[in-house]
Order: structure tokens, then sequence, then C-alpha cells
């Protein structure tokens, strides 16, 4: 017989792997798990060894798709806190409709707490004391009580990655005034943010916090101003990938957001050291100057709408100046044709020519050929100079 160090017993002919370390069993279950989860229960109910290991597994990662879920969990981590610390990656996924079956006033099925009680909702989550990904997709009418997690951050000290969505009536914004804290949260390192608004305020000075851990920032479809991003932007001690995304014809029509797409890369000046990857996805914004970035001490990778964000749109006054290219540069990507400016394109291939001055590293660029070509002049500078050009849309014969 073999005997467990919690005092259970069982037939050492049958359970070879009892001998393992908890290290190598909970690999074990791990792999039992992702081909079926009803095995790995029945292993849970073996023995206290193979319930504490599977317990791990199984709690690993918790998905709610109904409140109803939600809230029957929460009582049940009530009664068994332990099974919150095994729990690594949590998300809330479920649309307003979801929430509207359920009475404010009313018991939940198979549960002891009411529905009024979502305010609850981050307590549950708090609990979860190794919580490290966190994915909040749900109706505006947890904004409030899903933020207040953000503003005691030591309830969620380990979490890294985190998304914020909440859907509103008519698809309009939802603030992030109301979640402003997780900017604050010091281990967070993913933040992605979806369809939120946010206006020139940034933090008040009596909540402003310290450095945080954030490396990558994702704005998706968001109404942000210049002035409210550069205000959260000095809280990072090294942002090294910033994604800013809009759609070409923005539905609701953007409030906070300038017209100015030099504004936003001024916004980012406090990263400027640390940061690697550069995307703005948002074809309304214009540019009336040449990008200065040779702050940028680190950036690698470009990325823009039209050639004219980076050079500015024609004056028709004499341009003497050229764009101020990061000195790291190794990737420029234009998300739309080339060459719809002549003055652009011609500023455009004086910095090809001159790249082994103004960015030394520049391998590679890359653009668009839809509707327009690329200018052939773009392309002999590129083979000249030896800038490897790649062409999304073009055939393989022109491309090479």
């Amino acid at each position: 017989m073999l005997l467990f160090p919690d005092g259970d017993t069982t037939d050492n002919k049958h359970d070879r792997l009892g001998v393992l370390p908890d290290e190598l069993l909970l690999q074990v279950l791990e792999a039992l798990g992702r081909v079926s989860k009803r095995d790995l229960c029945n292993t849970s109910r073996l023995n206290k060894r193979y319930h504490r290991l599977s317990d791990a597994v199984l709690y690993k990662s918790v998905q709610f798709q109904t409140p109803e879920l939600h809230l029957t969990f929460s009582e049940s981590l009530s009664r068994r806190p332990r099974r919150g610390s095994a729990i690594n990656e949590v998300t809330l996924v479920y649309p307003s409709s979801e929430l509207s079956q359920l009475a404010l006033n009313a018991p939940v099925h198979n549960s002891a707490y009411r529905a009024s009680s979502f305010d609850t909702l981050s307590q549950t989550i708090s609990i979860m004391s190794n919580l490290e990904k966190l994915d909040i997709a749900v109706p505006d009418v947890l904004l409030s009580g899903i933020g207040a997690l953000f503003n005691g951050p030591f309830d969620l000290a380990c979490l890294k990655w985190c998304s914020l969505f909440y859907q509103c009536a008519n698809d309009e914004y939802w603030d992030l005034r109301e979640n402003i804290h997780i900017f604050a949260h010091p281990t967070l390192e993913t933040l992605i943010i979806r369809r939120a608004r946010f206006d020139d305020k940034g933090f008040n000075h009596l909540e402003r916090p310290h450095t945080t851990a954030l490396k990558t920032l994702h704005l998706i479809e968001c109404d942000i101003s210049d002035d409210g991003l550069s205000d959260v932007l000095e809280l990072p001690e090294a942002l090294e990938e910033f994604v800013m995304t809009q759609t070409d014809e923005p539905t609701p029509e953007l409030e906070e957001t300038g017209d100015n797409f030099a504004d936003y890369v001024i916004a980012l000046k406090s990263q400027a050291p640390s940061l690697k990857t550069f995307t703005i996805d948002s074809p309304t914004l214009s540019c009336r100057r040449p990008l200065r970035m040779r702050e940028f001490a680190e950036l690698k990778t470009l990325r823009m709408n039209w050639d004219y964000q980076l050079f500015g749109e024609s004056t028709g006054k004499p341009r003497l100046q050229s764009v101020g290219l990061p000195p790291q540069l190794e990737v420029l990507e234009f998300f739309n044709d080339l060459g719809t400016d002549e003055e652009v394109t011609d500023l455009l291939l004086y910095a090809i020519e001159t790249k082994n001055i103004i960015a030394r590293s520049w391998k590679r660029m890359v653009a668009r050929e839809d509707d327009c070509y690329v200018p052939k002049a773009i392309k002999n500078a590129c083979k000249e100079v030896g800038l490897q050009l790649d062409i999304i849309g073009a055939y393989e014969s022109d491309s090479d």
C-alpha cells in the first residue's frame, strides 16, 4: 500500500502516477484536462491529493457567459474561498439581453445572491488572489461595480493582462473615467480598451499614482483626447507597444478625439525612450507638419494610414524640411495607398534616398496597392538603396 502525506491510501499497483511529485503530476492533469474535463473531474474524486491538484487545473481558467453562472459561482466561492487562489484567468462575456432577463429584485436560481447586488461581482473577482488575466465584455450597468476593483489594486496583486469593454445602448462609447484607476495598477503589463470615451481631464492631481509596469496599450475604436492620453501615459515606467485604431466612419461621431495625427505623437513623448512599436490606424486623422520622432530612440516599427500623416499635407509653399524618422527604425508601414499627394511623394522619395543618413537601420517598407499603384520612382529608389519593399495587393512580378 502507498501512504500519502494527507492520510489517504491507495493500491500502488493501480496508482503508478501517485509516486510522482506534485509538479509533474500537475502537468499530467493539465494534459488530461485539455483532452477531457469530465475525466479530470472523475480523477479529482480519487483522494485528497488528486482533488487538490485537479482543482488547480479545473479552476485555472473560468468563463462566465451568463450573469446567473457568475452569481452562482460567487456563492460557491464564498463557501470554498481556497479555490479563488487557484484561478489565473477569468472571462466575463455576456450581452445586455442576458442581463435584462434577470429581474433586478428576484433571486437567482440555485443561488442565495440577488441580482440587485451586481456590485458584489467585483468582490467575487477580488477573492481570486492569483488572478493574472481578466477579460471583461459585459453591459455598462456593471461599469461602476467592476471599476471598483481597480480603486484598490492590491485586491488583484498578480494581474498582468486586462481587456475592458462595456456594451452601451445605441453602441455609444462607455466612460473610461469609471475605470480610470486601471492605469494605476502596479503589476498590469497589457491593457486593451475597446470603444471607450476619455476626455482631456486625465487624472485628478489628488489621485495620481506612482509609475506602473504597463508594457502594451491597445485603444480599439476609442474616442480619446490627446491631452487625456498624454496624462495617463506619464504613468508607465517603460511602455513598449502602443496601438490606436478607429474606423473610416466612426459611429457615433467622435467628440473627444482631435484631428491632428501629430498631437497623438506628442502625447507619447513621455514613453519615447522605451517605445518599440507604434501603430495608429485612424484614417480620418490629418497632419499639418512633418513628424519629429528623433526622440523615439528605441522605436523599430512605425505603422500609420497615409504617407502625409508622416510628412504633413501639402501647403502650397516651398518645403525645406523633411521628416524626423526614429533613429533605430526598421519597419515603416502604410495601411493605405501611396502617391496620392505629389509633394508628399517627393518627400518620401528623398527620405528613401537618404536613408543611410536619417535612418540607417531602416530595412523594410510595407505599402498597399489597391486603387492606386505605388509610384515607380519609389520602387526604383528602394532597389537602389537596398530597402525591402513589400506591396500588399500587387502581383508577385510587380512586387519583385
